[in-house]
């Protein structure tokens, strides 16, 4: 009985190369990741900047079920959207009040809505630093943001 305990004490052992690749790997990491921020490397998950083509600070006011309405920053109504239209927008509306409630920041504050010469179009909000590339939302919800935006610009 005690010979097969000894086995299979000695079965379950991590053998000692695969214990040495695996630190070997952590340490490899670890120096790129060093060497990548001490270099200076740009992030590669960050769009590209370019120059602001358009920008318009917009109130969101998003309602639990789904709703929202969007206001210029001169109180204009730019757009009462149902909980079935609201969608990606109330989406948006409701993340960025999120951040503001984790950092306890006024929730009744404007956002910016930023389009680029590189024809991005992000959401800003100036008191969380928080930040939306639209881009990687598709198309459709991109499209949202955009139309907002021009009727902003529209009524200036």
């Amino acid at each position: 009985m005690n010979n097969i305990a000894m086995q299979n004490r000695l079965s379950e052992k991590i053998p000692k190369a695969m214990l040495r690749v695996m630190f070997a790997l952590v340490v490899f990491i670890l120096i790129a990741v060093s060497f990548a921020r001490v270099s200076g490397l740009s992030l590669m998950g960050t769009p590209p900047q370019s120059e602001v083509q358009a920008k318009a600070s917009l109130y969101f006011f998003s309602e639990e079920n789904g709703a929202v309405r969007v206001l210029s920053s001169d109180g204009v109504l730019l757009a009462n959207l149902s909980s079935e239209e609201g969608g990606f927008v109330s989406g948006v509306a409701r993340a960025v009040d999120q951040e503001r409630r984790k950092q306890g920041v006024q929730l009744n504050t404007p956002v910016e809505v930023i389009w680029r010469e590189n024809g991005r179009i992000s959401v800003y909000d100036p008191s969380t630093a928080w930040q939306a590339d639209m881009m990687g939302f598709g198309a459709d919800n991109s499209r949202a943001f955009a139309m907002l935006l021009a009727k902003a610009k529209k009524g200036e």
